[in-house]
């Protein structure tokens, strides 16, 4: 899927038929709503999306063998089609909780893509690589333990995070909403909460980066000390 095609179908008119679901925290309830469906129009530039493949690239030389990838919260999959063009044959999946960002997410081809709540979710088979980017900044923080489980127990060996970052839990104005954007310590938080997971790498992406510039974010890689291994029967 190249990249002008992406742009044309992820800023596309979403289609008028929510489901009425109902979530148990009102930062879910938001994001499955009109302001998510806003947020997919002003994130689906081909220069975003430059961007992401660019970003996907710099975690990944930090790994290896990755054959399988997981994203909790996709959006519309500007991560995955990079991963699509950087691991051709590795198997995707992703979680998206906003119905119109699904599905475009669903329409990635070679991406199994799951509608609904990264809280709810659980990763029957654990992948190689499991990440969210801009994510757990919208969690509830009262929620974030349930989301630091799935993403460990998705994972059979890489934990990445691409989110902002502050040495103590900041919550911050978030055009114009209150309790909706945090700042915390991510992945110090996941690291102690799961102690065989070892500090891989890590980096910043700066507004104006003359490449790839980022939204002054911080990315994580971590991997499991204890994997968890297949074994033929």
């Amino acid at each position: 899927m190249d990249f002008r095609a992406a742009r044309e179908v992820s800023c596309g008119q979403p289609a008028n038929n929510k489901e009425g679901l109902m979530y148990r925290t009102e930062q879910e309830q938001f994001w499955s709503g009109e302001f998510g469906d806003a947020y997919i129009s002003r994130n689906c530039s081909v220069e975003q999306q430059a961007a992401a493949t660019g970003r996907m690239a710099h975690i990944l030389a930090r790994t290896a063998d990755i054959r399988s990838v997981l994203e909790l919260g996709a959006n519309i999959g500007m991560n995955l089609v990079a991963l699509r063009t950087l691991l051709p044959r590795a198997r995707l999946e992703a979680v998206e909780i906003n119905e119109n960002a699904y599905r475009h997410l669903a329409s990635i081809p070679g991406v199994t893509a799951h509608h609904g709540s990264i809280l709810d979710y659980r990763q029957e088979t654990p992948v190689d690589l499991a990440f969210t980017a801009g994510v757990l900044i919208h969690i509830n923080p009262d929620e974030l333990s349930r989301v630091y489980a799935t993403l460990y127990e998705a994972s059979a060996r890489y934990v990445a995070l691409c989110e902002y970052y502050s040495p103590v839990p900041v919550e911050v104005l978030y055009r114009g909403h209150t309790a909706r954007l945090f700042k915390r310590d991510f992945a110090g938080e996941l690291m102690t909460r799961y102690p065989d997971l070892r500090l891989v790498d890590y980096g910043f992406v700066y507004h104006r980066d003359p490449v790839f510039p980022g939204d002054d974010f911080t990315w994580f890689v971590m991997e499991k000390t204890r994997r968890h291994i297949d074994v033929p029967t």
